[in-house]
């Protein structure tokens, strides 16, 4: 599987409804828990004060990863998304041991 690094900015359409935001934001946070149990959500952060995800997310392909992954989530049709391919740096240190 290749890793992909996603931006994702949300605007929630005028109009809606606040239940229908609800209704959908309780959808996404299930979505998200089975991608990152079936390994397609690796990390997922929010840079402090915006309203923007940045994540790791990982896919067969850019393809796979858009119609199989990302077009699958609850709040997708109000999504804008940045999708970079990632590869591997020579001079990354890999991740972290456990407790440091």
């Amino acid at each position: 599987m290749k890793e992909f690094l996603v931006e994702i900015t949300t605007t929630v359409p005028e109009g809606t409804s606040q239940d229908e935001v609800d209704r959908r934001r309780a959808a996404e946070a299930v979505r998200a828990k089975e991608l990152a149990a079936t390994g397609h959500l690796g990390r997922l952060w929010r840079p402090a004060g915006e309203l923007r995800s940045i994540g790791i997310w990982s896919a067969a392909d850019e393809a796979d990863l858009r119609a199989n992954v990302l077009d699958t989530l609850p709040l997708r049709s109000w999504m804008t998304l940045t999708v970079t391919l990632l590869e591997p740096h020579p001079n990354d240190p890999g991740p972290a041991e456990p407790g440091t």
